[in-house]
């Protein structure tokens, strides 16, 4: 009998959700879908009509996870009838893992336990590949394929190709995540991914906290990738037994890909990397903070799913601390969650952030999105840990949005103007 091919994460997360022992790149093939997540601008709205001319009912309501996160809280009549709309679907159809009003989709979906290696998952968000940071096989859809998910439990996939973003080195002072991805959209480009599975690799990954591989695999939809993701280890674990998953249903061992297996790979090294800002309008003008020193700024932001989670908003407070906002500068923070509200409440770092003048927002999509508190008016600039900087895309289309980590949103909220977090840090 012939020895198996080998083949990468991606490839044996795919043929088990096919139910076969192996696939290749390119093959099409029909996946079984473990579970499917829909948020409230996306989901009951959209696929509720659909399902209603199709007179269909959902395959699984125990494997459908809703979460209301865009139009929370409601700001006025039409996102009061959407939310209303999506409280009244989840209750029809019988969906009882719906989390109302807790927080971004992306940090809610794995903060209650929903995910674990091995799983392949669907979301109605195109930042849904921050699942792959759990093992899991999960990318984003329009409402058309969830309607199709929903119906059948299944969607057809092309088995993706593996590119490897190998990281060496240690990350120093003031560098986060949020700058390995920066650095990555501005080697590789917004199309670097091409559709196919990154996967993170090396020293460095390991060495992150969870929340910070969420970073990376929930910009892969930056570099074009269908998801990215990163191999379970110890620290995946460790977090998933603190949400509640029973230590039988983690299985790190069987999710790691082969020696030998066919991927492309692309070195990037830590040490040395400065905390990075992208200008306006994409993630992919990044470059290191000096390029934009001095920039003045009408508002920072710090909040989305990308850069408003707990360890986020302790490199802002690591920053704020006994220092003040400038004057003619507005901080927001809209905590990803509200257990990230809570949590940091406990140990203080919610009134470092308030003494310095920062603005507390709810937990939700918010400005990020172009929603509620925090949008920006005619010709202002905005620096903000968010994923995005399209366009239009947080407010006035002649609106200005710089990206950086929480690190460096932090420094240029007391500076006024975009600055170097490393000046503010001993």
């Amino acid at each position: 009998m012939a020895a198996m091919q080998p083949m990468t994460l991606a490839e044996k997360l795919v043929a088990r959700a096919a139910g076969l022992q192996t696939v290749r790149p390119g093959e099409v093939v029909t996946a079984k879908v473990d579970l499917a997540m829909m948020h409230d601008s996306g989901g009951p709205r959209r696929v509720a009509p659909m399902l209603e001319r199709l007179q269909a009912k959902i395959w699984d309501p125990e494997r459908v996870v809703v979460i209301s996160d865009h139009y929370v809280p409601a700001v006025d009549a039409e996102s009061a009838g959407i939310l209303d709309l999506t409280r009244k679907w989840v209750k029809a159809a019988g969906v009882s893992k719906f989390h109302d009003m807790q927080g971004i989709c992306h940090v809610v979906l794995p903060e209650r336990g929903h995910l674990r290696p091995g799983m392949f998952v669907v979301g109605g968000d195109s930042h849904s590949p921050t699942g792959g940071a759990f093992g899991a096989y999960m990318f984003g859809v329009g409402a058309t394929e969830m309607c199709g998910v929903l119906v059948t439990g299944e969607i057809w996939l092309r088995v993706p190709e593996t590119i490897l973003l190998n990281w060496s080195g240690r990350l120093g002072l003031g560098v986060a995540a949020k700058d390995m991805i920066l650095a990555m959209c501005a080697r590789l480009g917004m199309d670097g991914g091409r559709y196919q599975a990154i996967q993170y690799t090396g020293e460095t990954i390991a060495g992150l906290s969870m929340q910070e591989r969420m970073t990376l695999s929930n910009m892969a939809a930056e570099l074009g990738a269908q998801t990215g993701l990163i191999a379970p280890d110890s620290i995946t674990k460790e977090y998933l037994l603190g949400v509640g998953v029973p230590e039988s249903a983690i299985d790190i061992a069987a999710w790691q890909g082969d020696a030998g297996a066919a991927t492309e790979r692309h070195d990037f090294d830590a040490t040395g990397l400065s905390p990075m800002v992208a200008a306006p309008h994409s993630p992919a003008n990044s470059a290191a903070v000096g390029e934009h020193k001095g920039v003045t700024i009408d508002q920072a932001y710090i909040g989305a799913c990308t850069g408003a989670k707990i360890n986020d908003l302790r490199m802002a407070a690591s920053v704020l601390k006994g220092r003040k906002v400038a004057g003619g500068t507005r901080l927001l923070i809209a905590p990803a969650s509200t257990r990230t509200t809570a949590e940091a409440a406990a140990d203080g770092t919610l009134a470092i952030l308030a003494e310095a003048g920062a603005i507390l927002l709810s937990s939700g999509c918010g400005a990020c999105a172009g929603y509620g508190a925090g949008v920006l008016a005619e010709n202002e600039t905005c620096i903000a840990s968010t994923a995005r900087n399209f366009k239009g895309r947080m407010g006035a289309g002649s609106s200005k949005v710089y990206l950086g980590s929480p690190y460096t949103v932090a420094a240029s909220a007391i500076a006024g103007r975009i600055a170097d977090p490393r000046e503010f840090l001993s």
